[in-house]
């Protein structure tokens, strides 16, 4: 087992790894859209996501992988209405063949973010 650090996603705010590589698979935590050079985050559903997406992708290549390694995710949004405008943004960051996906509402996020998405890479 190995875990997965970079300074060019949020450090973890718990007792957890940004990411554990394990028999080949690299597990990543929920990524919440913070900025990591301004600890802040963007305004609206779509810049979220974006911002999530790309700490994903930070703490992948971290690992040497990219968004092509990703078997599945899991996009986990504070209002279920945000859903199209969450999916539009994920189709331009992931190519075909898509990862296997879960989307669910929650009640609410850490820091009152409208989506966190984790997700299972393989090498």
């Amino acid at each position: 087992m190995k875990t997965i650090v970079t300074q060019e996603a949020p450090a973890a705010i718990g007792p957890y790894s940004q990411a554990i590589e394990a028999n080949g698979f690299v597990y990543c935590s929920g990524q919440l859209p913070i900025d990591p050079a301004t600890g802040q985050m963007p305004e609206g559903i779509k810049e979220q996501t974006r911002q999530s997406l790309l700490n994903v992708q930070a703490i992948l290549h971290a690992a040497q992988l990219d968004l092509g390694h990703v078997v599945k995710t899991t996009v986990l949004l504070s209002d279920i209405s945000n859903f199209a405008a969450m999916n539009e943004v994920y189709g331009e960051l992931f190519s075909a063949p898509f990862p296997a996906r879960s989307a669910f509402a929650v009640r609410s996020l850490p820091k009152d973010a409208l989506v966190e998405i984790e997700c299972i890479a393989a090498r």
